[in-house]
């Protein structure tokens, strides 16, 4: 079945807006937060918020490194797992407003963002281990005693799942329209662990963002894969595909057109990858090698995705110059290449 029979498709932003999206091709995933000061991305969420205290912040230099490495886009973790805000919200005082350093980050990244030409993305996970409200988490989860074998083969067991409260869906909703109503023009949404949002609800937080930033393409995060299956019961509606630590399929490249629920939808292909390991700057974390880096690049554009590549401010508040020296030479060898 070729392309022109599913022409325009179902999808709710238009094939040239999805198309130009793809043209952005290369974007800096920016993971920065309590769990840069905590030295564990899944933070236990405990830590007071003046633990967050970056004594050189430099938004401007992340923003500066990514377009000098001909990155289109950025993508900042306004709140990770840690519950902390990168912006003073007015629903929490567990944000930077509070911290060593009071910096409105968020507000700090879009200003770079417009001075240099770079598009604003902003991230925000629905999993928080600091802003429960009765929800029960992955960490909840995984801490939890392994089951007694059920004595008659039949489990009594409750289901060990992670889910939200409606109390916790209501902060959420309220602080994603702090973040889309105050910082002017954002290219794309992307919300981590959706799968701990009931479907309604999933709908509901897209259509809202949808609302609030019509222009912007909403990531729902299907985890970690190469793309290939899509979990529609974890992720939808969205208007991307994720390839987390995967590149895309070696056989078939990104399959842009999916079949979900009756309908036919172009989702274009976002891979996510750190520049070393770790999402989160760690102190023995180098990134990879230049042949891998160039290999990645190279791989996920001509596989028909692009390549959101993670590099992580260190605890000062800066790009290490080890990583912004592996993105020169990366932007050296693909200018080599005529690319």
């Amino acid at each position: 079945m070729t392309n022109a029979s599913h022409l325009p498709g179902s999808q709710r932003l238009s094939l040239r807006q999805l198309q130009q999206w793809e043209q952005w091709q290369f974007g800096m995933f920016i993971h920065f937060g309590m769990s840069t000061f905590e030295g564990a991305e899944l933070s236990t969420g405990n830590l007071p918020s003046t633990a967050y205290a970056p004594d050189q912040l430099d938004v401007d230099q992340w923003v500066s490194v990514a377009r000098d490495a001909g990155m289109k886009y950025a993508v900042l973790t306004t709140k990770h797992v840690a519950g902390h805000c990168l912006w003073p919200s007015r629903l929490t005082d567990y944000h930077v407003g509070t911290s060593s350093n009071q910096t409105d980050v968020v507000e700090a990244f879009v200003n770079a963002c417009a001075k240099r030409g770079v598009i604003p993305g902003l991230y925000y996970c629905s999993w928080d281990n600091h802003h429960r409200f009765g929800s029960v988490t992955r960490s909840d989860v995984v801490a939890l005693p392994p089951p007694p074998p059920p004595a008659d083969g039949a489990s009594t067991e409750p289901p060990r799942t992670a889910v939200t409260s409606p109390a916790y869906r209501e902060f959420q909703s309220a602080q994603i329209q702090e973040l889309l109503t105050q910082y002017g023009a954002i290219g794309e949404v992307w919300i981590d662990i959706p799968e701990v949002l009931p479907r309604a609800y999933r709908q509901e937080l897209y259509q809202k963002i949808a609302t609030l930033q019509p222009e912007a393409v909403i990531m729902m995060n299907n985890g970690i894969s190469d793309g290939s299956d899509y979990p529609v019961d974890r992720a939808w509606p969205a208007d991307l595909i994720a390839i987390e630590r995967f590149l895309p399929n070696s056989h078939t490249g990104h399959v842009k057109w999916r079949h979900i629920e009756g309908r036919d939808y172009y989702l274009p292909g976002e891979v996510c990858d750190p520049i070393g390991k770790e999402w989160f700057y760690v102190s023995d974390d180098p990134p990879r090698s230049d042949a891998e880096l160039l290999g990645m690049y190279l791989t996920t554009v001509s596989r028909g995705c692009n390549l959101l590549l993670d590099v992580g401010p260190d605890q000062h508040g800066l790009l290490p110059a080890s990583s912004v020296a592996a993105l020169s030479r990366l932007r050296a060898h693909l200018d080599a290449l005529g690319m």
